[in-house]
């Protein structure tokens, strides 16, 4: 018998609903082919395909990140801006392909508009400078009467953009990287670039690739950074991808304990040095690029362009095992960025005749909207599994969450088993449950199960109405399954 516990006292801290963005780059089909194709039948006047926003829109993404990832390395911004016709088209090193320009600043932002969302520009901390970045910045965000200011009104934008999140430069860690800086170069670079966008926009806030590459000096690196720019960061960003490579259903559970670990050691460099360098202003973590990526690696050419992951049961159930993480470590991650949003590793997969909804875009949606503002310590216990390095990790990995306006409280439970259905009581410390309690889960026929434009239902999201007795409820979870009990609570 399994066990849980939420006491509505035991509070965690407010969870940012920032965890819940995005990121789009210019890769394979994720704007043109995905967000963007003028000519389309699906798409509106501006060239966005409608059936893509409307799932977007569904995500309820508050923030998502532009123009990259490896692309901002070799990217010039004013490439994509004015007349479509005249862009000039670019080889681009980091994918190997060809950029037309085509989308760039301004249709971003139509995008950002349209789906409701808050933009997060990259700059390029690669082969750019800082000169073109504080350019950026006075052209997205300045009403001055500059030059710039004048150009973007010709492109027929006279209200700023007010582009609030900048990140200087992506994974400048990585050898991969154009542009690659040691700890040193980019602690320089950072505070110079930062200096000047700061200059032009007091307002802004500003994000340092902190670690990328999980391998090199990252300690180092932190520390640099904090000790040298303290006063122009607002978070230090971190990336992860994960995967199942082995094959190994056990084992690719307990990557929880690797989330963990690594927003662990973030929060720890973090500390440390606040306290070694008495740092009193807020710098908080990003987790700005993540998800499940390991397949669409590439053979060839046109897969490493493409990076088009197809995603089965076991890949949804991790990303859900992400939003525990972020939910308790909320005190400190306020932004976290799935990787990517359309075609390339991302939840939603289109043709041009369509889409489907890749298994994972239906954790996400399910946080993401039921999700409250208050994160809880549940205490939890029962049957509990073993795999790879780790043994008695519990085998309901559980979070929760408190809307105190709404008087809702959100139980947040993957069963990592993937034979049994684990029977549960779930008790109130304090309060009781108010009426009914819905139940919504996600699963398939098994871990393996994937999504199609053929079969485009195997795994999605079943809701039941369950009856709970006063401040208990008994509830059995489904193996291999994601689950959210929403109830309202006196």
């Amino acid at each position: 018998m399994n066990y849980i516990k939420v006491d509505l006292d035991r509070q965690l801290g407010s969870i940012h609903p920032h965890i819940f963005g995005g990121f789009a780059e210019h890769l394979g089909r994720c704007f043109y082919g995905g967000i963007y194709e003028p000519g389309s039948a699906l798409a509106d006047e501006h060239g966005f395909r409608k059936d893509v926003l409307e799932a977007l829109s569904r995500l309820q993404m508050p923030i998502v990140r532009y123009p990259g990832g490896n692309f901002v390395s070799g990217y010039r911004w004013m490439d994509g801006i004015g007349p479509v016709e005249a862009r000039p088209a670019r080889p681009e090193l980091a994918w190997e392909t060809i950029e037309t320009n085509h989308f760039g600043t301004n249709e971003f932002i139509q995008f950002c508009r349209k789906i409701k969302t808050e933009p997060y520009f990259v700059v390029n901390c690669g082969d750019g400078d800082m000169r073109e970045a504080r350019d950026w910045v006075e052209y997205c965000n300045s009403s001055q009467e500059t030059a710039l200011v004048k150009l973007r009104r010709q492109h027929g934008f006279d209200a700023p953009h007010n582009v609030k999140y900048w990140g200087i430069g992506n994974e400048v860690d990585g050898e991969w990287q154009i542009g690659y800086k040691t700890p040193e170069e980019y602690a320089r670079a950072y505070k110079e670039f930062a200096k000047v966008m700061r200059w032009v926009d007091p307002s802004i806030k500003l994000l340092a690739s902190a670690v990328s590459n999980w391998s090199a000096e990252f300690v180092e690196r932190t520390q640099l950074l904090l000790d040298q720019a303290s006063d122009f960061i607002d978070y230090l960003a971190i990336h992860w991808y994960v995967g199942n490579p082995e094959n190994d259903f056990a084992n690719y559970m307990t990557v929880s304990e690797f989330f963990d670990e690594r927003i662990g050691v973030a929060e720890g460099m973090l500390k440390a040095m606040k306290v070694q360098r008495n740092i009193q202003r807020p710098i908080s973590i990003a987790v700005d690029e993540w998800n499940v990526w390991y397949r669409a690696r590439g053979e060839t050419l046109a897969e490493r362009n493409n990076l088009e992951e197809i995603y089965n049961l076991e890949d949804a159930l991790v990303v859900a095992m992400h939003f525990k993480a972020f939910i308790r470590h909320c005190q400190t991650v306020k932004m976290a960025n799935i990787a990517q949003i359309v075609n390339v590793i991302a939840p939603i997969f289109t043709s041009p005749d369509g889409l489907f909804l890749q298994t994972i875009f239906y954790p996400f949606e399910l946080y993401s909207r039921t999700c409250g503002n208050i994160a809880l310590d549940p205490f939890w216990k029962g049957d509990t599994f073993s795999a790879g390095k780790h043994t008695a990790l519990r085998t309901l990995d559980v979070s929760a969450s408190l809307d105190e306006a709404k008087k809702s409280v959100v139980i947040f439970v993957v069963n990592r088993s993937q034979t049994d259905a684990l029977e549960t009581t779930i008790s109130l410390d304090s309060g009781f449950f108010a009426g009914k309690v819905q139940a919504h889960v996600i699963n398939g026929s098994d871990i393996k199960a994937t999504n199609s434009f053929n079969q485009p239902n195997q795994v999605g999201v079943k809701t039941a109405v369950l009856t709970a007795e006063r401040s208990r409820l008994n509830y059995t979870f489904e193996p291999h399954s994601v689950t959210a009990l929403e109830c309202q609570i006196d």
